[in-house]
């Protein structure tokens, strides 16, 4: 077995990257271990071995089911939405992962979570209960919710609840 697919496996054992992040880790390892040997070194990899190295590992984790970008987003997303984030930050904490914009869209279209009810809960944790109604308080929740990723719509979802 190579030193690539040993890394990949010991850091696959860890937790879940995406396909992106193992990529980024290989390069990281192969060009760390490149630098670090003598240049007289015989085993010397060129770059472009070194792409063929990282492919050959992460076309083997594919192969296994070890790197999953569809599974990994929907544990991600379920993930972050347990610790009170939203749609817009979600999604872009995964396009900065390296998952595709399409994984993206179909893992949070599956996902069966109420947005509103979370930006309520994530509200309701930060601010207590009852919700700020004064304009500056209540201009402050707003930010921290557009701050953890929820829509304008969810935001105006709570205090809508309220009045009801």
């Amino acid at each position: 077995m190579n030193k690539p697919l040993n890394y990949a496996m010991k850091v696959l054992s860890v937790r879940d990257y995406s396909e992106a992040e193992i990529r980024r880790k290989l390069a990281a390892y192969l060009f760390s271990a490149a630098d670090k040997s003598a240049p007289e070194d015989d085993d010397e990899l060129s770059r472009a071995q070194m792409q063929d190295e990282i492919e050959r590992a992460v076309e083997y984790c594919r192969q296994n089911d070890w790197i999953n970008d569809r599974r990994y987003a929907l544990r991600y997303v379920h993930s972050r939405s347990r610790k009170g984030y939203g749609v817009q930050r979600i999604r872009a904490e995964l396009g900065l992962k390296g998952v595709e914009k399409a994984t993206i869209s179909a893992t949070l279209a599956e996902c069966d979570i109420d947005w509103c009810r979370l930006a309520r809960d994530a509200a309701e944790k930060k601010f207590g209960l009852p919700l700020p109604v004064d304009w500056k308080e209540k201009a402050k929740l707003q930010r921290f919710l557009l701050s953890r990723g929820f829509f304008h719509e969810e935001i105006q979802s709570i205090y809508m609840k309220i009045s009801d």
